[in-house]
């Protein structure tokens, strides 16, 4: 058997992924964090994006979408606590795409009461889910 991670992301909702990794990689705050077996120990933010898990002896990545949270590494186990986790699978272009243009629409609306911060940060989600369907596409 291969040298493996133990690998679980969660969310506030559910279990979205538990098992072993020969790798994962991940959008952390300062960029593209990549991760195998007995990394030094870490805790970062993580942006919005595709978290893509190289499974042992499989020649298929998983990917899960996040839309932020925090990430522990430890030498032999890998922590995603997500704000939100979607299985790559289960994303919805139609629903991410209309969630862009909704925030793009609140954000020029220059005349409505919003909080732009929040619209920011919706827009940020939806852009890094579209981003990540068309990579889960081109996996494929």
């Amino acid at each position: 058997m291969a040298n493996t991670i133990q690998v679980d992301v969660v969310s506030a909702e559910e279990e979205i992924f538990s098992g072993q990794a020969e790798f994962v990689a991940l959008p952390g705050e300062a960029g593209e964090l990549g991760i195998y077996p007995k990394h030094t120990p870490l805790i970062t933010r993580i942006r919005p994006g595709a978290v893509r898990i190289k499974l042992a002896d499989q020649a298929e990545d998983e990917f899960v979408f996040v839309a932020g949270g925090i990430l522990e590494v430890q030498p032999n186990a890998v922590t995603v606590l997500a704000d939100t986790a979607i299985r790559g699978s289960d994303l919805d272009e139609a629903k991410a795409a209309e969630a862009k243009k909704m925030a793009e629409e609140a954000l020029n609306n220059r005349e409505s009461n919003i909080d732009y911060a929040a619209a920011q940060a919706e827009l940020a989600v939806a852009i890094a889910q579209l981003a990540a369907i068309q990579r889960l596409r081109q996996k494929r």
